[in-house]
């Protein structure tokens, strides 16, 4: 297999050398074998090499496995899907609703039932980023569009979040991100031990990932960069994000690692080796309907829905994309995906996305080319 993937490898060059960014790291696994690849610098201008174990600040792809974490606390009986999360987090009891999602916050109705463990997971608790210009959307603007992680402690977090009314009802809609800090405050209280050592316990303990986790602030990562007209510069307010332990262990966007590590938790996940096979199908299949769905649209493709914490392709888009393939990237310039007969990539970069539509094209489609060389 190395030799089958030296086009991709050889693709992956040239867009270093093109400077769309200064350095990245990518792995796949093909036909069950895993190889991975570092190109360019730590920096523009830098001779520092990206090497394959280089840490990345993963942004988003913390959600996929912050859903593993969740879901392993299921498989023990420790939590239920349909679960009322009130049970713990007493501030989410009795929630009100606008009465429509662009009504004033003082226009609410009760809700017409408790928010669950499966809302949280699949991003239909009614709370979210509201993309619009509405009431709502400018209330939330500082406290779910701020810093990610947020600069808060947890407790604080939920405080100002139950504060205000959800933007639909619970299981009505799709909204992003939010979902999945909820369930960072969650998980420690059903538990009853901190996110942190719940994470290392049960995922990069057992399966030896030594690079993932939540920052220590002895991680050395690349300079990370955002594109403008004039060519990429330096995210200067970027430059000490994730530098120390975090006030607010985030399973939304607060995880740093490894393309050798992602790969490793892709794999076991994937190979059922990490939860029981129903629950990992439960995960990376769709779990929308379609008017849940449609809230998705400002974020992902006609041919996307959303499973457990991570995306599923549902249709067929791109043309290296598959239907039951799933996956997600982050804002940082990350990506990962697994086709449904156990073939993976992940790439990670240092360049921002410069927003929802930005892809990750120049690595899928060499991939899927490579992947359809590789068929027996």
């Amino acid at each position: 297999m190395p030799s089958n993937a030296a086009p991709l490898w050889d693709a992956l060059a040239g867009t270093v050398s093109s400077g769309r960014y200064p350095g990245l790291v990518a792995g796949v696994r093909i036909n069950g074998e895993t190889e991975v690849f570092a190109a360019g610098s730590l920096t523009i201008g830098s001779t520092a090499p990206m090497a394959e174990d280089t840490p990345f600040r993963i942004a988003s792809l913390s959600k996929p496995m912050g859903g593993a974490l969740a879901l392993s606390l299921v498989a023990d009986g420790k939590l239920g899907l349909d679960d009322d999360v009130a049970r713990w987090l007493p501030a989410l009891a009795a929630p009100r609703v606008l009465a429509t999602p662009d009504a004033p916050l003082s226009l609410t109705v009760p809700a017409r039932g408790p928010i669950t463990v499966r809302h949280l997971l699949t991003f239909t608790a009614g709370l979210g980023i509201d993309f619009g210009t509405t009431p709502y959307a400018a209330a939330t603007r500082e406290l779910l569009w701020g810093p990610n992680p947020p600069e808060v402690p947890p407790e604080e977090y939920l405080s100002r979040l139950s504060g205000l009314p959800l933007a639909h009802q619970p299981g009505e809609r799709w909204m992003y991100h939010a979902c999945a800090d909820v369930l960072s405050v969650l998980l420690p209280a059903v538990a009853l031990a901190p996110l942190g050592q719940l994470f290392e316990e049960r995922i990069s303990g057992p399966l030896g990932l030594a690079g993932t986790g939540f920052p220590t602030g002895r991680e050395e990562f690349p300079v990370q960069y955002e594109a403008t007209a004039a060519g990429l510069r330096e995210a200067v307010s970027y430059r000490d994000a994730l530098s120390e332990p975090p006030v607010f262990e985030s399973l939304a966007g607060g995880l740093v690692s490894t393309v050798p590590d992602y790969l490793t938790f892709l794999s076991a996940l994937a190979d059922d080796e990490l939860l029981p096979a129903a629950l990992r199908e439960m995960m990376t299949s769709d779990q929308l309907t379609g008017p849940q769905r449609a809230g998705m649209m400002e974020m992902a493709g006609p041919d996307e829905s959303w499973g457990f914490m991570t995306a599923v392709q549902v249709g067929v888009g791109e043309p290296w994309s598959e239907p039951g393939m799933w996956g997600w990237s982050g804002g940082s310039g990350v990506c990962a995906a697994v086709y449904p007969n156990g073939d993976m990539g992940v790439v990670f970069t240092q360049r921002f996305l410069s927003g929802p539509r930005d892809n990750f094209d120049f690595f899928w489609e060499p991939f899927g080319a490579v992947r359809d060389g590789a068929r027996p």
